[in-house]
């Protein structure tokens, strides 16, 4: 199950497996990422507080964000595990899934996609030799539709409804910390919870009903600002555009720009899936950024939706603007520093993989250490224009993205 954004992972420690299963996850997202700023685009414009309202237009969102984007991302799962057989029952049971629950199902998306595959594959290795001569169409089709199938009601009755059961846990988490004034501690749940897209689920279902009702008293809630911060995600986009993996570098100046100034949050959420030590980046710059609105009195009178910088401060009270500034500058700040150094600041991204390793300045001298068989050849056999005594060294290219910093 590799593929350019989850490359073979070696070794069996727990940093490996985390890796290995943080590239598994990227691989279902990152092909996808095109369906994501299709979406973004759409959003952003044309929903009731977009750009460019328009009542028709916006029926897409809904459809794309609950159906198209988690069938997609099954279909990539199970097209991982078992080729082409694997993704059409990964999608077929992806539908279950996303009839199962109300919310996305992104994450239901990631677990029943693979393992529907995975299924069908076991099925295939049983069938194929016990199979005779003319039926193996038949038997092919036959199936792919009972496990597509089964696991389609699997999705609705089981899995669906446990991915919701985690949603109203993670919303009574935050609600808790809200309640026990922990709010920079509310991060810890919150920046999690938005990677795994349950990020309406935490903000329309818990803070803002509360932020609403503090707002009606006080004139302004914070309650507002700890989900909607565009702050943490800009300094993890922008850490990605200096120092991310080469190949997806071209892509983050667009998620840049949907995030931050189209207010889609959901855009950034497969680069911290990519590489999910960079979690710590986001919760450390949300959890900034509420410590710098808590220091500066910051609040806002309404939800920003989406959570666009002009929609941060569109909503900002007379006065509140440097709160609101300051707030999302030092979580953007903080985000991307932390992310920065989780990324080793790029050294293992900028090593040209077909360059061989420098010479160590320290090492014996190569003629003292080469084998008789390897003397004789760079004495008596280098090719034409080739020092005599020069030491040729041979080492395999560096695959990408294979160091991890």
């Amino acid at each position: 199950m590799t593929t350019d954004y989850t490359p073979a992972v070696q070794g069996t420690g727990v940093r490996a497996t985390i890796q290995r299963f943080g590239g598994h996850l990227a691989g279902m997202i990152m092909p996808n990422i095109g369906a994501f700023i299709a979406w973004g685009l759409i959003t952003a414009l044309f929903i009731p507080t977009g750009w460019l309202p328009n009542e028709s237009l916006a029926a897409l969102v809904d459809p794309m964000v609950k159906v198209l984007l988690p069938v997609l991302i099954g279909y990539t799962g199970g097209r991982m595990v078992h080729g082409q057989r694997g993704a059409v029952v990964g999608a077929v049971a992806t539908m279950g899934v996303v009839v199962g629950a109300e919310v996305p199902m992104f994450l239901g998306a990631m677990i029943v996609g693979p393992l529907a595959a995975y299924l069908i594959k076991l099925v295939d290795g049983f069938t194929q030799e016990r199979t005779r001569a003319g039926f193996e169409m038949l038997v092919d089709n036959f199936t792919a539709g009972i496990v597509g199938g089964a696991m389609a009601l699997l999705g609705v009755w089981g899995i669906g409804p446990v991915i919701e059961t985690v949603t109203e846990a993670a919303g009574d988490a935050v609600g808790w910390l809200v309640g026990n004034n922990l709010l920079p501690l509310a991060s810890v749940l919150i920046e999690p919870a938005k990677v795994l897209f349950l990020n309406n689920a935490i903000n329309h279902g818990v803070l803002s009903p509360l932020g609403v009702a503090e707002a009606a008293e006080q004139g302004k809630s914070i309650l507002f600002m700890l989900e909607s911060n565009p702050g943490p995600g800009l300094g993890l986009l922008l850490a990605f555009m200096f120092f991310g993996p080469r190949a997806l570098r071209p892509s983050t100046p667009a998620a840049i720009v949907i995030h931050f100034l189209g207010g889609i949050h959901e855009i950034y959420f497969p680069y911290v899936l990519m590489k999910p030590r960079l979690i710590l980046a986001v919760i450390a710059g949300g959890a900034a950024g509420v410590f710098t609105f808590i220091l500066t009195g910051g609040g806002l009178v309404a939800p920003p939706s989406p959570g666009s910088v002009f929609a941060y401060f569109a909503v900002t009270p007379r006065g509140g603007w440097l709160a609101s500034g300051a707030g999302i500058l030092v979580a953007a700040a903080v985000s991307f520093a932390v992310a920065a150094v989780l990324l080793g600041f790029g050294r293992g991204e900028e090593q040209d993989p077909a360059a061989d390793p420098a010479p160590d300045a320290t090492a014996p001298d190569a003629d003292a250490t080469a084998t008789p068989t390897a003397a004789a050849t760079s004495a008596d056999e280098a090719p034409e224009g080739t020092a005599p005594g020069a030491a040729t060294t041979a080492s395999p290219a560096t695959a990408p993205f294979s160091k991890e910093a």
